[in-house]
């Protein structure tokens, strides 16, 4: 029989998460090719709330002070570098992403980030809690970011409008 330790597990939710990281850098740099709408600014989020449902399962709770520091953390810190290294433009009446470098570099910044905080934290709390925390980080990441978009779209947009 295979035995799968916490050791074990710790790597593949490490491999995991590079592999999400890569995947990220690589769907955003295509996306830079289509244009963007209000709709494919807004469906991340609104795709990753449903995240919250693991906290039904008495396994994946956390105190509410971890919750609002994790939540806190991607919402003030984490999410400023996603928005700064964001960056829209208006070609031909619609508005798409630029290419950036600094992106890619931020998510794999952004990544190593977390794995070493993730390979911390696990000593301490069970792996359930640890997917609840870094969910909420990434949730915290996600949200200002994409809002930010939003606003932005929308200036320019009515920028476009007006001229």
């Amino acid at each position: 029989m295979v035995h799968f330790g916490t050791l074990h597990l710790q790597t593949v939710s490490s491999i995991g998460m590079a592999m999400m990281a890569l995947l990220a850098v690589f769907v955003r740099t295509r996306a830079s090719n289509r244009p963007l709408t209000p709709a494919k600014i807004i469906m991340p989020p609104l795709g990753m709330s449903t995240g919250f449902l693991m906290f039904v399962a008495p396994a994946c709770r956390i105190p509410l002070l971890w919750a609002v520091l994790a939540l806190g953390a991607g919402l003030i810190c984490l999410s400023y570098p996603l928005i700064r290294s964001s960056q829209l433009e208006l070609k031909a009446g619609a508005v798409y992403m630029k290419r950036s470098k600094a992106f890619a570099f931020v998510l794999l910044g952004l990544l190593a980030l977390r794995i070493a905080l993730h390979s911390y934290i696990e000593q301490f709390v069970s792996i359930p809690q640890t997917g609840a925390l870094f969910f909420l980080l990434a949730f915290g990441m996600l949200l200002p970011w994409r809002a930010s978009m939003l606003i932005r779209y929308r200036h320019l947009m009515a920028d476009h409008a007006a001229s």
